[in-house]
């Protein structure tokens, strides 16, 4: 469950026992996303949605929509973003509302049909963003958007292969780095338990001053 707060940051909570107690859940998560500009802007509904993207992983993800406001001060429109997490790792999968669209609330829908025949119309996946337009002038009435997210869903299975291809290096990397000093990694080096817990992994892709976060999420800038 997410939740937006007084603060500005969005919190996110688990619960072990079908949501009779929540507890925040720290970590990768929790309070990473903001979600207003200063103290003008107001608090605004996101689309926040599990599921399992078909021909990619068994990998659970999440899907959120939230806005991203400009850094410009007096610009108080928020782009509205597709990001992609899977409680451990978060990728900014790009902006999805219209251009200047002011974004009032938002939701997802994803829809997922798999006959297992090679049919395309029976094998069919569908990602679908709803959000409320602020219509411009000093009206307040709200106009509804729904927009298909047919590219942002192929991006999404490209961040998810990507996930899992580095998963294998780091696992293979541990494999080499063990065997030189003659330690086993029957068990050690498995893929599921050495990237437990990784949020980033830095490594050879490195330019510009800037060091690529293998799993396409926050990069580090080197500075002198």
């Amino acid at each position: 469950m997410m939740t937006a707060c007084n603060d500005g940051r969005r919190r996110v909570y688990e619960s072990g026992d079908k949501g009779d107690s929540w507890t925040e859940a720290l970590g990768t998560l929790s309070r990473v996303w903001g979600n207003k500009q200063g103290e003008g802007v107001k608090l605004v509904g996101s689309g926040f949605i599990t599921a399992t993207i078909d021909g990619v992983d068994n990998r659970s993800v999440m899907l959120v929509t939230l806005p991203v406001y400009a850094k410009e001060i007096g610009n108080k429109k928020g782009k509205l973003h597709l990001w992609l997490t899977d409680n451990t790792h978060i990728v900014d999968i790009g902006s999805i509302s219209g251009e200047g669209d002011d974004v009032a609330a938002s939701s997802l829908l994803y829809k997922s049909s798999t006959g297992g025949t090679g049919n395309k119309e029976e094998n069919k996946e569908e990602l679908i963003a709803l959000y409320e337009k602020k219509k411009g002038g000093e009206e307040n009435s709200l106009g509804m958007v729904s927009v298909s997210l047919t590219e942002q869903l192929e991006r999404v299975k490209k961040v998810l292969a990507t996930w899992q291809e580095v998963d294998k290096s780091v696992s293979q990397l541990c494999v080499s780095l063990l065997a030189q000093k003659g330690i086993s990694t029957n068990t050690v080096c498995s893929a599921d338990k050495i990237t437990n817990g990784l949020v980033g992994f830095l490594s050879s892709n490195f330019s510009d001053n800037t060091w690529r976060d293998e799993y396409l999420g926050v990069d580090a800038t080197v500075k002198s």
